[in-house]
């Protein structure tokens, strides 16, 4: 398969993808909002509650990071740079990307991020992450030419 064929794939499986964190998020904010809404209960409730909203929390950071990556994953696709290493500028290995879709460096470029201490990671904006859902939106606005 070629190398352009594949890489369209790749913006298919990081819409399905984007969606699919959009969802969870969205849900995860909802089991937030209920938890939060309850009273009374005792103490074995409220550390079995505080224990829950806290892994809810951790879940729910992990997925917006994934989602901001996705997201870039995507612009870089729209600017017609997808599948370049940034720091290098060579195309980044198709089994990684198979691997990593939003990967950003090939794999000795990111090797060496990791001896010199890793880039910091993006970070999510709240605000856009939890107030978007999965009907908002619309897969026209990240549909990308590789022509």
């Amino acid at each position: 398969m070629a190398r352009k064929e594949t890489l369209a794939e790749m913006e298919s499986i990081l819409k399905q993808r984007r969606n699919a964190l959009v969802t969870a998020l969205n849900g995860d904010d909802s089991l937030l909002k209920e938890m939060n809404q309850q009273s009374g209960g005792d103490v074995v409730d409220f550390a079995s509650d505080s224990a829950f909203g806290e892994l809810s929390s951790q879940l729910a950071e992990v997925a917006s990071r994934e989602l901001v990556n996705v997201d870039h994953a995507l612009k870089m696709m729209r600017a017609g740079k997808y599948g370049k290493c940034e720091n290098c500028d060579t195309n980044i290995a198709l089994a990684r990307l198979q691997a990593l879709p939003y990967a950003t460096c090939c794999i000795d470029c990111q090797r060496e991020n990791e001896r010199n201490g890793s880039p910091q990671p993006r970070s999510a904006s709240w605000g856009n992450v939890i107030d978007i859902s999965s009907d908002d939106i619309r897969l026209s606005d990240l549909d990308t030419n590789f022509s």
